[in-house]
């Protein structure tokens, strides 16, 4: 079963969900790395700072998070070299979003319950 589309956690609408006791067996984020580049660098050594920001207020799920990361890595590396940068990315994917299966064979519907029970499993971690 593949991934939802982006438009079906976009919005935020519920309280925060963190993974704790009462929350299990969520997935691992997809991102793992948030330090890029010459990490040891002091701040007077590069001459610009850039800042990347939403002027909305949405949920950014943690693959969208790594691949925007290795798409700014590729471009970085490939224009200023591997020590003539540092990146970081400061938002981490805490909030947990859930996903209530449906079956859409012949016969499903001896099998699910449709909206009665509809809570949801963990599917996933998403940036708010």
């Amino acid at each position: 079963m593949g991934r939802r589309p982006a438009r079906c956690y976009r919005y935020i609408k519920n309280k925060p969900y963190p993974k704790s006791r009462f929350c299990r067996g969520v997935p691992d984020p997809k991102i793992r790395i948030y330090d890029l580049g010459r990490k040891r660098a002091t701040v007077d050594e590069f001459p610009t700072c850039v800042h990347m920001i939403s002027n909305e207020r949405e949920q950014v799920s943690s693959e969208a998070l790594e691949a925007s990361r290795i798409c700014a890595n590729k471009y970085m590396v490939k224009n200023c070299g591997k020590d003539g940068f540092h990146m970081r990315v400061r938002k981490h994917p805490y909030h947990v979003v859930r996903i209530n299966k449906m079956l859409s064979c012949a016969g499903a519907d001896r099998l699910q319950t449709g909206m009665r029970g509809a809570y949801g499993k963990p599917q996933g971690l998403v940036a708010r």
